[in-house]
């Protein structure tokens, strides 16, 4: 259960970073609070910030609208007895993908896969995430290719793989991906092991496999 006392502490820390202009705050602050939604990151660093702004986004880190609220919810859960979990769950992965260029890769998965950009980092921007339903995937800016492209082609060496419960979903994601006129390092094919897969190329090569049930 969070503390308090440590909870007024990370508001303080926020409110500080903010003062001195530490620009990973300013995505911070921009995807918790929806008055900052539309800022550049020198925009939300130049605005005015108070305590209560950073009391806030401690607040919906945690779940609550607002830091009044968040302080009587851990007033009434700390009057009940909780017991610790017999175990810990991992309730996501978010594969990191290698591109060369930011703003190209947003424009293909957003373009061309449906995904949504859920941030972007930097100025040009050298870090980002894009989302579609639960899939999340990052991508970071390097440059030149880490992988021999040849090597990667011949082998079949995926960065990530991402699932659909259905057939028909899978189907009609093929369709949808082909239609957007996106390149296939391999076009939809029923496996021996029951599934139903196809492989996309990105701009950058990364090989990107859609998988459902064959049935």
């Amino acid at each position: 259960m969070p503390n308090l006392e440590n909870l007024k502490k990370q508001a303080k820390l926020i409110l500080r970073w903010h003062r001195e202009r530490h620009y990973p705050v300013a995505a911070q602050i921009r995807g918790l609070l929806p008055r900052f939604l539309k800022m550049s990151d020198p925009e939300i660093l130049a605005a005015g910030f108070k305590l209560s702004d950073a009391q806030e986004m401690v607040a919906r880190q945690h779940g609550f609208d607002s830091w009044q609220t968040l302080k009587s919810g851990l007033s009434t859960v700390s009057r009940k007895v909780k017991s610790l979990p017999s175990k810990v769950t991992i309730v996501g992965a978010e594969p990191q993908l290698l591109v060369a260029d930011i703003k190209r890769s947003c424009e293909f998965f957003c373009g061309k896969l449906g995904f949504s950009l859920v941030f972007s980092y930097g100025n040009p921007p050298y870090f980002a995430q894009v989302g579609r339903d639960a899939a999340r995937l990052n991508l970071r800016c390097v440059e030149g290719p880490i992988i021999e492209p040849a090597v990667r082609d011949r082998e079949d060496l995926l960065s990530v793989s991402m699932t659909v419960a259905t057939a028909d979903e899978i189907k009609l994601l093929f369709l949808e991906f082909q239609s957007a006129g996106v390149t296939f390092h391999q076009t939809l094919k029923k496996q021996p092991w029951g599934a139903k897969n196809f492989v996309v190329k990105d701009p950058d090569g990364n090989l990107l496999l859609f998988a459902g049930p064959a049935n």
